[in-house]
């Protein structure tokens, strides 16, 4: 009797498929949005899938590129710890290796060679149906010799399988050693056997450059580095774009990516702010760059005292020789001199009275500043905003800091970061968004490649455990965290009381916990005195000049860039740290250490591993017993040593140390608040 060609399912055009596949991720709200994804990062990707009955279930995760054509196939497994245990839950890491608008899918299939592996196991053993398992396994391996997608070799190794499967004058437990081979088993790992898959929908994967995701950022302003104040008047000479370059071979050496820049536009004359905020400014006083434009232009204008566009690409150009790329802030809004005031009165908020409203957060109050409104002309304006990026996108700036993004509306970023990364997908937006987490995730799905975070208010052990669970495996597929430590409007109770160790400890966290950090101009001096009854600094930068004495600082040892530097040294040393989802937190008895790891295996199957131990109290000397999820440090054998413990080196102090499951550790905020350890790893 001939086979009959196979039926088309009766599940055909059904939500389930012939195996259900549901709680696919990365899956940004069912893949209405790509999830994202940086260049050849370990993507955890995953999905909940099952079937009746006893066989067993494959289930395995396909790399799409931008063409549709395959480029990666991963087996899935169960993850590790109670998410794995009964719950159908299977994952596995994916590697996207170019930029792109790529797409994966799950697929889950009846797994024959494991059903049969199974329930050969259990029945020769038992001596039920001896005959027929190996009988079965023998056929089983027989038609998979037959498939010509199989290598040669591998194919030979399961022809000689079935020989030993069906050779009688063997014993039945010789015979099933043959189907059980590790040679076999690595044979079916490459390419299961497997028939009856079920495909999921196909799922986008926005995956871009390094920047996007990975980078160490430093800010400071063009105005202050290199002015200079006159002793007889008391005047100021403002900074400029040819004296601040000179201040970018420091930052380099630093080892920052990005260099960014607040407003370098016009600054209005109008209710300008003075020192510290205060309402009247004196003649000479500079004034808020984010209260943009006066008659000498708007957002696609320089202010006179940085130079002229031709300064700004001497600036970029010397940036790019450095290793660095300029981050310019784009703050849309305007001041009551810019010329859109006079312009386009439609794009603000006219008031009953007939004024135009300012910007307001209360109490903070900022009459140096008008709101736009998008309701008005929301064509009208948001062309002149998208006119005035590619303007700078012109003049070499591929990253912009978004200044209080959540103040317009979704659609409009979702229309402008659409329209400009089609013409020019490397460019980056970094949202400065604190506010509702609804609305932070929002705007990573409108297209922000990365935002500011809660972690510069996240200081005990629980709160930072907490968050960090959730921005590396929660929210991940849509929102890039980027931890700076300070800005010039934040500057916590931690950093103005916890002395110097506070500074080390927050840059540590930042430095190893997520893919992207960043510190503004005068962390590394350690500078922490507040205004009175305010989290920001005192004689704050955005309203006056600051000028600052690198090099005495350094003759003095009161700098704290050399730890900068070695932090950023390790980044770019160990890839681990830079990926966002393979951070895991470990156990230890004292309510202020903190103990973390990151882990990534490299595609030439080298594995980096580093376990990260913080003092989290910058006033004393905190011990504790760190227990570690040993599952979660990928330890082969050959990295054990003969008692069984594991070498790890620290890169802070360069001490080395046999590490096991359980550690004692002391560490002493006024010597070295942190451990950061490399697992020794003795192939490499």
């Amino acid at each position: 009797m001939s086979k009959q060609k196979p039926k088309a399912l009766i599940t055909d055009g059904l939500r389930f498929g012939r195996f259900p596949i549901t709680a696919v991720q990365p899956a940004v709200e069912g893949g209405k949005f790509p999830a994202k994804a940086t260049v050849g990062e370990s993507l955890v990707v995953g999905a909940t899938a099952f079937r009746e009955g006893h066989d067993q279930l494959g289930v395995s995760a396909v790399l799409l590129d931008p063409r549709g054509k395959e480029r990666q196939r991963v087996r899935l497994a169960p993850p590790r710890g109670p998410r794995g245990q009964g719950t159908d839950r299977w994952e596995g890491l994916l590697a996207p290796p170019a930029t792109g608008n790529w797409s994966f899918v799950i697929e889950a299939w009846h797994d024959r060679y494991g059903t049969w592996h199974h329930n050969a196991e259990v029945k020769v053993e038992a001596g039920i149906d001896v005959d027929l398992m190996l009988a079965e396994g023998a056929a089983l391996l027989s038609e998979a010799s037959e498939d010509p997608a199989r290598p040669s070799s591998d194919r030979r190794t399961l022809r000689m399988a079935v020989v030993v499967l069906s050779d009688p004058s063997l014993t039945p437990e010789e015979r099933l050693a043959a189907g059980f081979s590790a040679e076999v088993a690595a044979v079916v790992e490459r390419q299961p056997i497997r028939d009856q898959v079920t495909v999921s929908e196909q799922y986008p994967l926005l995956v871009e450059r390094d920047l996007a995701g990975r980078g160490a950022w430093y800010e400071f302003f063009p105005r202050s580095e290199g002015a200079v104040r006159h002793h007889e008047t008391g005047e100021w000479t403002s900074g400029n774009f040819r004296t601040a370059a000179k201040r970018l071979d420091a930052v380099a050496g630093m080892g920052f990516d990005v260099i960014y820049l607040p407003p370098i536009h016009p600054i209005g004359i109008q209710h300008r702010k003075g020192p510290n905020n205060t309402l009247l400014a004196g003649p000479h006083d500079p004034g808020s760059p984010w209260a943009i434009g006066a008659s000498e232009g708007g957002h696609d204008a320089i202010h006179p005292e940085l130079g002229t566009f031709e300064d700004f690409d001497a600036f970029v150009a010397r940036a790019g020789e450095l290793g660095l790329e300029v981050a310019l802030d784009l703050a849309l809004q305007a001041a009551p001199d810019h010329p859109w005031v006079q312009s386009h009165p439609e794009w603000f908020t006219t008031r009953v009275d007939g004024s135009i409203a300012y910007a307001e957060n209360p109490p903070k109050k900022y009459q140096d500043i008008f709101p736009l409104n998008f309701d008005n002309d929301p064509a009208g304006l948001s062309q002149e905003i998208l006119r005035i990026v590619f303007l700078w996108v012109s003049h070499g700036v591929k990253i912009f800091r978004v200044d209080n993004p959540h103040t317009k509306p979704l659609w409009f970023w979702e229309w402008l970061i659409g329209k400009v990364n089609k013409k020019h997908p490397d460019v980056i937006f970094l949202a400065e968004a604190f506010t509702r987490p609804a609305m932070m995730h929002a705007l990573g799905r409108a297209g922000f490649q990365q935002s500011y975070t809660y972690f510069t208010w996240r200081n005990t052990k629980e709160e930072l455990e907490e968050y960090f669970q959730e921005v590396s495996h929660e929210s991940a597929a849509f929102f890039r965290p980027n931890f700076f430590v300070n800005t010039p409007d934040i500057l916590t109770d931690f950093l103005q009381f916890g002395g110097p160790a506070a500074f080390k400890i927050r840059a540590v966290l930042a430095a190893t916990a997520s893919p992207s950090w960043g510190v503004y101009a005068g962390y590394e001096l350690y500078e922490h005195v507040a205004r009175p009854g305010a989290e920001e600094y005192i004689d704050n930068e955005k309203f006056e000049y600051k000028a600052r004495d690198w090099d005495a600082a350094a003759e003095s040892g009161r700098t704290l860039a050399p730890y900068l530097t070695r932090l950023n040294a390790i980044r770019h040393e160990h890839p681990a740290l830079g990926d966002l989802q393979n951070l895991t937190v470990h156990q230890s008895t004292d309510n202020a250490t903190i103990v973390y790891s990151k882990h990534k295996t490299l595609p030439d199957g080298t594995k980096d591993t580093l376990i990260i131990v913080v003092n989290l109290d910058p006033h004393s000397t905190r011990e504790s017993t760190v227990s570690l999820d040993l599952a979660a440090l990928g330890l082969d054998p050959e990295d054990l040593t003969r008692s069984g413990g594991f070498m790890v080196d620290d890169l802070l102090s360069g001490e080395s140390w046999e590490w096991r499951e359980s550690n004692y550790v002391r560490l002493d905020a006024h010597v070295e608040p942190a451990h950061i350890l490399s697992i020794r790893r003795e192939r490499q």
